[in-house]
């Protein structure tokens, strides 16, 4: 039997140690028989000599509020309620162990156990009816060949604000300077914004119309129709091979297009330089259209034949932890 275990030893042990020793048993005979290190048996003899006792010496500190054992039931706690607050675990704690643990004790536990909190990453709920669309999707979809995909047009919209104020996420300060106006993060109740309608496909990007008020189905067909109709009705450019044949989308283009729609943010480059109008926001959004490359669209579309067959691998669930 191993007392590697037994921290501090027990007392017979301990005289077992010491009573070799004056056997003139060596160190390592004594651990062989005792079942212990070397070490152990080397520290108490040492103390013997030196002191003549036996005992455990008195430890120094405080002795810790939660035990290794105590720690490990937290921390199987946490896992268990990933998304309970600390105040809920305080009072899980309490219960449990107890002990009247205060809040910052179980925090400080909490890093012990080797978790930390954090804001946990936002991703779109996902139902059980959903998860069976997702699937049938990729499955109908992961037999695509490359010249399929490529004749995809893909559209969506995003909303560009223009940012006021220091907006660091991260300020460096010390304690007396939680209040220093340097500190602060500044920021306006409603900044002026644009959104942005785009379709890009393989080959290259499609219209860019920058959208003014409120948007609602009825102004979003309106940005529609110019932007995708006119050039589908271009017979030349069909026939050339170049417009694409399948639009991702909404039902509105599923109306247009029956059969060929296959629908169901944050650009660093816009916000590179600090923008001071809606005009300037404007400018910078047609600058990082511009420099998109053919590349990059290319490789755009070759990335869903990667996903549909994730999609399949991870039966619906959210693979882009992955990616």
């Amino acid at each position: 039997m191993s007392y590697d275990s037994c921290s501090p030893l027990c007392e017979r042990l301990r005289e077992q140690i010491v009573q070799q020793f004056k056997n003139n048993f060596s160190q390592c005979a004594i651990a062989r028989t005792l079942g212990i290190s070397s070490s152990t048996a080397h520290n108490i003899i040492i103390r013997f000599r030196e002191s003549g006792e036996i005992s455990a010496s008195k430890r120094q500190g405080r002795k810790p509020t939660l035990s290794a054992r105590d720690l490990r039931s937290l921390r199987r706690h946490c896992i268990k309620n990933r998304h309970h607050s600390v105040m809920d675990i305080t009072t899980w704690a309490q219960e449990h162990f107890r002990k009247p643990l205060p809040v910052n004790t179980v925090r400080r536990s909490i890093y012990k156990c080797k978790l930390k909190l954090l804001h946990a990453k936002q991703k779109p709920y996902i139902n059980t009816t959903q998860k069976h669309c997702r699937l049938l999707w990729a499955q109908a979809h992961l037999i695509w060949t490359d010249a399929k995909w490529k004749s995809v047009l893909w559209s969506d919209e995003s909303t560009f604000q223009i940012v006021f104020g220091n907006h660091g996420r991260c300020v460096p300060w010390a304690i007396e300077e939680k209040d220093c106006p340097d500190c602060y993060q500044c920021k306006v109740q409603k900044p002026a914004s644009l959104m942005v309608w785009g379709c890009v496909s393989a080959h290259d990007m499609g219209n860019l119309h920058i959208c003014e008020g409120t948007i609602n189905a009825e102004r979003y067909k309106q940005v529609l129709e110019p932007h995708v109709l006119p050039r589908s009705g271009d017979q030349s450019t069909l026939e050339a091979g170049t417009f694409p044949e399948f639009f991702q989308q909404d039902a509105f283009l599923d109306e247009q297009f029956p059969g060929k729609w296959i629908g169901h943010r944050g650009p660093a480059i816009v916000y590179a330089v600090k923008i001071r109008n809606v005009q300037s926001l404007k400018l910078r959004i047609l600058e990082a259209c511009a420099s998109i490359s053919s590349a990059v669209l290319l490789s755009v579309c070759e990335e869903w034949e990667k996903r549909a067959a994730l999609t399949i691998q991870h039966n619906g669930q959210h693979f882009e932890h992955i990616l």
